[in-house]
């Protein structure tokens, strides 16, 4: 597996399969522009295929605070330490940064917690009509 922060050779086609079993996911192009304009990304490539088989993603004012959206690992890669080499980069990238704060369901608080992240209270607004991205008009 091969860890990048560089999107230079990432392209839309290389991001097939992602978003499973979202009613109304961000099409590839979309998906390549979310990572163009994070703050910081960690890509894992499968080393024969050459495709994207993970990715996490944090945006930052760079100063004090960072939010790590997404992490996504594709179904047929899931539990095999991408995630947790995902996670444990970003977080490597943001160790300078006071709070980094992630939004999670609750079963996936414990897998959080493995990397010394806390349980706190949050609220949010989704709007699910809006999951595709937002249009380019």
């Amino acid at each position: 597996m091969l860890y990048t922060n560089s999107l230079t050779e990432i392209s839309a086609n290389m991001l097939q399969g992602f978003f499973d079993g979202w009613p109304n996911p961000p099409s590839p192009q979309t998906h390549l522009k979310l990572l163009q304009n994070s703050h910081k990304v960690v890509i894992a490539i499968d080393d024969t295929s050459k495709q994207v088989v993970g990715f996490i993603t944090a945006i930052s004012d760079g100063v004090l605070s960072a939010y790590i959206p997404m992490l996504e690992v594709l179904p047929a890669y899931q539990n095999k330490g991408i995630g947790q080499e995902l996670v444990t980069r970003i977080l490597q990238e943001l160790d300078a940064i006071y709070m980094i704060d992630l939004c999670c369901d609750d079963e996936l608080v414990p897998y959080y917690e493995k990397f010394g992240m806390m349980k706190t209270n949050g609220m949010c607004v989704r709007n699910y009509d809006r999951q595709s991205g937002i249009s380019n008009k």
